[in-house]
């Protein structure tokens, strides 16, 4: 199987899985929400939750033709370094949010990893 073809399944993936982080908060919520009680009650989770599945809509859609979605591919990549890494220090302060670290801190990490390996490995970028 060639690698833009698992670059479209990847995206498909990951795309389902950006809209499931409300799924994902209701049955693991140490791993997921960084707040007490339901996931709606925080404005600010509810404000990620629509952001990734309106990102998952677009990973899906871009899926079709990953080359000319390049820069939506290279934006999941980095906003998933920077808000892993932002959310690995902020796991560590008081509050106990280390659960963070084996859930949406190395998910986000290997979306970067996957998507980046496979953008860049497949000719899916194309720098001209």
């Amino acid at each position: 199987m060639s690698r833009l073809k698992l670059l479209r399944i990847a995206l498909i993936a990951f795309g389902v899985a950006f809209c499931l982080v409300y799924p994902l908060a209701i049955i693991w919520p140490s791993g997921w929400a960084w707040h007490d009680g339901p996931p709606t009650a925080s404005h600010y989770f509810m404000m990620i939750v629509g952001i990734y599945a309106t990102l998952g809509i677009f990973l899906i859609r871009a899926s079709r033709d990953p080359v000319v979605h390049r820069s939506l591919i290279e934006f999941t990549i980095w906003s998933s370094v920077v808000h892993a890494l932002i959310m690995a220090v902020q796991s560590f302060s008081p509050g106990t949010h280390m659960g963070h670290m084996m859930g949406d801190v190395p998910a986000l990490l290997f979306v970067a990893v996957v998507l980046g390996w496979l953008t860049y490995s497949s000719g899916a970028r194309n720098d001209g």
